[in-house]
C-alpha cells in the first residue's frame, strides 16, 4: 500500500486533502470556531446517545451552551 494506512473510510493522504480544502475555504480565522461548533455538537450527539439529554430535560435543568 506504499505506507498509507487507511483511517476509516480515507487514507491519510486523503485526509490531508480534505483537511486542506476546509483550510481554504474556511480560512484559518475560523477554524477554532468551527472546531468549538464541531466539539459541542458531538458533545451533544453522545449524551442524547446516552440518555443524559433526556435525564436533564425531565429534570428541568437548562441546557449547556
Amino acid at each position: 500500500m506504499g505506507g498509507i494506512t487507511p483511517i476509516g473510510p480515507f487514507s491519510e493522504g486523503e485526509l490531508l486533502i480534505i483537511l486542506l480544502i476546509i483550510l481554504i475555504v474556511m480560512g484559518p480565522g475560523r477554524l477554532p470556531q468551527l472546531a468549538r461548533a464541531l466539539g459541542e455538537a458531538m458533545r451533544e450527539f453522545r449524551k442524547a446517545m446516552s440518555g443524559e439529554y433526556e435525564e436533564e430535560r425531565r429534570k428541568g435543568k437548562p441546557r449547556e451552551e
